[in-house]
């Protein structure tokens, strides 16, 4: 069972399929014209039904730990940024300009929602604090993202801010204020039916990575990036990770953080979400270069993934061998 533990994620192989599919047979002319109205609404449609799923009760109840959570979007928003943005010149050196846009990118992105909650309750840590910090760390991250994206394009790139933040409006927040209206109305409906909801935003991401990788296919992304450099791109990725992951430490220790929030900082503080990327990669970036600017968020979400799950299970493990009889298994497997 333990080899297990390091199979790819499920949803990441079907990614890879569709990324395939997309390298073989890509969508062009009329039909890509087509296929990108489809994929507007299929992003609508999955920000509308997180407006609808998102408690306003789950985001005032981790509040009162402030401590916590603005070190945890400081990590988030502020550190993963700033990395990002002083390694640049060597990002640049090593994959080109193409792929280090798409690893900025990927350091102004937000936390994940479900997984930092998941390995959060696995390694045995403040789980009411991690569903606070990472709702409204996504949250944050339709609003915050575009701005870094624009701080650190203004030096690396071109990126124009006002069409940024329209279509941003249109495409993500008024559906999830749509959604958060419609509440009072398909709440219930919606907790009853999770699960097949989440079938819906998987089919909504595996939609914008074919149409994203068929025009990059089109306009030759194959050329540009060659296994040399996503062996390198691999390896930046795994870097930057380790970094963030010694960093999110020393500041659970160097802040006083007892060892159940030092872990949901470690957790939330140290991920990106490629679910809330690839929507706002396809609404912030042309669409040729969308295949390019999210492949570093692809391989990171994978190596998090790996490296997260190893240490929240070597984590919660070692704590329940410490006090197994202070906690109730069945706290966790409902999380």
């Amino acid at each position: 069972m333990k080899s297990l533990r390091w199979l790819p994620d499920p949803f990441v192989l079907l990614i890879v399929m569709v990324v395939l599919l997309a390298s073989l047979s890509p969508v062009y002319g009329e039909g890509a014209r087509w296929f990108h109205y489809l994929t507007q609404g299929a992003i609508a449609l999955l920000f509308f039904m997180h407006g609808a799923k998102l408690s306003s009760q789950q985001v005032r109840s981790g509040l009162s730990q402030w401590r916590l959570h603005l070190t945890v979007f400081a990590c988030t928003f502020a550190i993963f940024p700033l990395l990002g943005w002083l390694l640049s010149p060597l990002f640049k050196a090593l994959v080109g300009q193409g792929l280090t846009l798409g690893l900025l990118f990927l350091c102004a992105l937000p936390s994940t929602v479900q997984s930092s909650i998941a390995f959060t309750a696995m390694a045995r840590g403040n789980v009411a604090a991690a569903v606070c910090s990472a709702a409204t760390s996504s949250l944050l991250g339709v609003f915050v993202t575009p701005l870094l994206v624009m701080l650190m394009f203004g030096v690396h790139g071109d990126f124009a801010l006002g069409d940024a933040v329209v279509q941003v409006a249109l495409q993500l927040l008024v559906p999830f204020a749509l959604g958060q209206f419609a509440r009072r109305w398909i709440g219930v409906w919606v907790q009853l039916h999770r699960n097949w909801l989440k079938q819906v935003d998987n089919s909504s991401i595996l939609l914008v990575v074919y149409g994203s990788f068929s025009a990059a296919v089109v306009g030759g992304i194959w050329q540009k990036v060659d296994i040399g450099h996503l062996t390198v791109l691999t390896g930046l990725c795994a870097a930057l990770l380790a970094m963030v992951f010694a960093i999110t430490l020393f500041l659970g220790r160097a802040l006083g953080f007892e060892q159940a929030d030092s872990k949901t900082l470690f957790f939330c503080g140290s991920k990106k979400s490629l679910t809330t990327g690839i929507p706002l990669a396809n609404v912030l970036f042309p669409a040729a270069s969308v295949g390019l600017i999210i492949l570093p968020t692809m391989l990171f979400h994978q190596l998090q993934l790996l490296a997260c799950a190893y240490l929240a299970r070597r984590w919660g493990e070692r704590d329940g061998e410490d006090d197994a009889s202070s906690r109730k298994p069945e706290a966790f497997c409902h999380q």
